[in-house]
């Protein structure tokens, strides 16, 4: 019997030693069972074979049949191409080669019969198709109902000759050299319940489909298995976790956190904000460690949950701490912080970096000998000098921006786990969340505190300049201060793109009554830092900067952002920025500046920010554009993201199902432990033996 996953496979038909690292190295590809598991990225209907009689100019891509009857190289240099004259007896076309012309004239003979594949155009009064595929005819290969897969193939293998065509021939011996049906990957009451078919006549309907119904059907098995073991290796764990990891119970509601709800709260909170407080409550008192996902959009009162928070911990006799990705930031959370809670005999500290000697010699003797009851920081927090009394709070702000295993550091800092309360302002689509987040409790803050006005997000063509730095000056004239953000910091000639450094230069000019300052990712984070703090100080006006401005400054004045050659930007990152105005009580702008000239995508994406300012809405639409591996925060999640066909912009449907029924197994048999359930526990323990779980720690 073949032995699929542990053969080598410069063993199978066509491939031997040289493909064999070939595929190592550049698909990381190593045995026929790898090779199953590349599923082709496209079908194209060959099933019809045109007559060069029927071409009109107007047609997509089209499949001929006949033979070359003769070569002739035109011109000279870059302009050299290659022209065969093709027939299929109903007339004669020309197909074009701009390049590789030596090789195509050894490879494809005068006479021989082939099939001709490419989109047909006209030059001058003559149909040519230009780079066709060339196949000799292969009756065996080309023989099924004409939906044919094409691979993704890289530079390195075109150039050796393994193109799409010859991946399709060696995946079609191999399945032709299968004993018969393949061990199942699935027990038969999750295939019942999920209405799949067999493993084998999916693998074989995914490379060469039948009919495009077996195709849907093979797609569906295979997209389900491979989220429906991503989410039953998510829950399997967040149980064991809940089982093993005993959590602090926080009994009361105390002195301090009633104190702070009487005389200190500055509004009334929010429904949402009365919702999530309630959550985080019961899980505090369940007696399991809580870790939780609090989701809300820039402003919507999450650091006023996390410190109530916070209170709860120190009402129970246990220190807090909040961490924070910048050192702005972690100044910016422990000024508001202080300010909330004076009268209320708390002693909270900042420790970050630039932290003085004696300073932080007093901090760390504070939070040893648990006389310091809060404290707020940077990276600074998680250094193995820092030792709690007592640590039973960790929130994390921004966690997207740390590191799995930074964050594991704070989890140590007590015998028992803290309880954790991650927080962010990068809404994240809920298809997402279940996999990058699946072993957090999820809350959500959908609501902005009373007497916030929703930003007006406007898209302005790059012509229109005066009329809107008319617009600007009247809001500086009020006492507002403004933003402008760039895409890039130096020029680069094959961008055309506005530029930092010439944007500074041009706003000095038209606003020279104002002060401009300059903020972006290549400056000293002492500098950086120091004008950050002009612009939050109001000494300066304006503030010119890349994309660093996106998580951290909060400057309730500023009420105008402008956004630079917005089409270079994401969805999400454009709400981030967007979030950093409309912080005050006053009327707030956000400018998306692009050119005239916009792709269908970009179009989309400006017409969705001026629509909304749902960040959940948007994260949504972010991700049916661009994919989850373009978004940020999946990279640093802890969670692999290597789905070979699932598409979470796609099947959330999918991966909802496969969650639901995943659950429901875990439910009844938490350790895999029944009969029935043999299998699946077998395919975890191989698929994620080699992987770090990090779901123990968030």
């Amino acid at each position: 019997m073949l032995d699929l996953a542990h053969r080598d496979i410069k063993y199978l038909q066509g491939v031997g030693p040289k493909r064999a690292d070939l595929f190592a190295k550049e698909l990381n590809i190593r045995t026929p069972e790898d090779l199953l598991y590349y599923f082709p990225y496209k079908y194209i209907d060959r099933s019809r074979t045109y007559t060069i009689r029927e071409i009109s100019g107007s047609m997509p891509y089209i499949q001929l049949k006949g033979e070359i009857l003769s070569y002739e190289t035109i011109g000279e240099g870059p302009g050299r191409r290659l022209i065969a004259r093709f027939s299929d007896g109903t007339g004669v076309i020309e197909l074009v080669w701009f390049k590789g012309i030596k090789f195509i004239a050894e490879k494809y003979k005068v006479g021989e019969t082939y099939t001709v594949f490419g989109k047909p155009a006209v030059f001058g009064s003559k149909y040519n198709i230009a780079h066709p595929e060339l196949d000799p005819v292969d009756e065996e290969l080309d023989k099924p109902t004409g939906l044919q897969g094409y691979y993704n193939t890289t530079e390195k293998m075109k150039s050796s000759f393994m193109n799409s065509k010859a991946l399709q021939k060696i995946i079609f011996s191999l399945i032709q050299s299968l004993p018969g049906a393949l061990t199942e990957t699935l027990p038969a009451h999750v295939i019942a319940k999920a209405k799949c078919i067999y493993l084998t006549d999916a693998l074989k309907n995914i490379h060469f489909p039948q009919t495009p119904e077996l195709l849907r059907k093979a797609e569906y098995r295979l997209k389900f298995e491979e989220l429906f073991y991503l989410q039953l290796n998510i829950l399997r764990y967040s149980r064991l976790r809940q089982q093993k990891m005993g959590g602090f119970v926080f009994s009361s509601i105390g002195q301090y956190f009633n104190s702070f709800y009487e005389k200190n709260l500055p509004f009334e909170l929010t429904g949402a904000q009365k919702r999530v407080l309630r959550e985080i409550r019961i899980d505090v008192g369940s007696g399991k460690q809580m870790n939780r996902l609090l989701q809300g959009d820039v402003g919507s009162g999450k650091t006023l949950v996390g410190l109530m928070t916070m209170l709860m911990a120190v009402d129970n006799g246990f220190q807090a701490c909040l961490m924070a990705p910048t050192e702005i930031l972690a100044t910016q959370h422990y000024e508001g912080i202080r300010k909330l809670l004076e009268g209320l005999g708390l002693e909270i500290v900042l420790l970050t970096g630039s932290t003085r000697k004696k300073q932080r010699e007093y901090i760390h003797k504070g939070l040893l000998d648990g006389s310091i009851h809060f404290v707020v920081g940077t990276h600074a927090l998680i250094e193995d000098t820092v030792k709690f009394n007592n640590l039973g709070m960790v929130i994390i702000d921004e966690q997207h921006r740390f590191g799995v295993e930074q964050r594991s550091k704070l989890w140590r800092k007590n015998v028992h786990p803290p309880h954790v309360l991650v927080m962010t302002a990068t809404p994240i689509p809920r298809t997402l969340a279940m996999t990058v987040y699946g072993d957090l409790d999820v809350s959500v803050i959908d609501e902005l505190p009373p007497g916030r006005k929703p930003i007006q997000t406007i898209h302005q063509f790059d012509n229109r300049r005066a009329s809107l730095y008319g617009a600007v000056r009247k809001q500086l004239e009020l006492g507002r201060q403004v933003y402008v953000v760039y895409p890039l910091i130096e020029e680069n000639e094959k961008l055309d793109y506005k530029n930092l450094e010439t944007g500074f230069e041009t706003i000095k000019e038209v606003f020279p009554e104002y002060t401009v300052c300059m903020v972006h990712g290549k400056m000293k984070p002492a500098d950086k830092d120091a004008e950050m703090q002009r612009f939050v100080n109001h000494e300066a006006h304006i503030m010119v900067a890349t994309t660093v401005i996106e998580v951290g400054v909060n400057v309730p004045n500023a009420s105008v952002m402008i956004i630079e050659s917005a089409e270079r930007f994401g969805l999400s990152q454009l709400h981030q920025l967007r979030g950093r105005v409309g912080r005050g009580a006053d009327q707030s702008y956000c400018i998306l500046i692009t050119s005239f000239k916009l792709s269908e995508d970009t179009r989309k994406r400006m017409e969705i920010m001026v629509r909304t300012n749902d960040g959940f809405e948007i994260s949504e639409a972010d991700l049916q554009l661009r994919g989850p591996g373009d978004l940020e925060g999946t990279q640093q999640s802890g969670v692999a993201f290597d789905l070979k066909i699932a598409n979470l912009a796609k099947d959330g449907q999918i991966l909802q199902f496969a969650r639901d029924l995943a659950t429901e197994i875990i439910d009844q048999d938490p350790l895999l432990a029944s009969p029935e359930n043999f299998i699946l526990k077998k395919q975890l323990e191989r698929m994620f033996a080699r992987k770090v779980d990090w779901s123990l720690i968030s």
